[in-house]
């Protein structure tokens, strides 16, 4: 699992901070940092709930297949 860039934009481009994220979807700052990081997989229920957050879905921000590698 690598690092979830996409996350990390969608976030800074809202001017939500990694805390700010974290208030918004019930975990804590660093279980933010670790997604980010690619160091934690986050279960379907929190990716649903950080895409509510950020106005994204879930393609958009998790989805790893051949179509997105472009965007890495």
């Amino acid at each position: 699992m690598g690092k979830n860039l996409k996350m990390k934009a969608a976030r800074a481009a809202m001017g939500l901070t990694q805390q700010g994220l974290a208030e918004a979807v019930g975990v804590t700052r660093q279980t933010i940092v670790a997604i980010e990081k690619g160091d934690y997989n986050p279960t379907v229920k929190l990716c649903i709930q950080i895409c509510w957050a950020l106005g994204k879905t879930l393609d958009e921000l998790f989805w790893e297949g051949p179509e997105n590698e472009m965007q890495k």
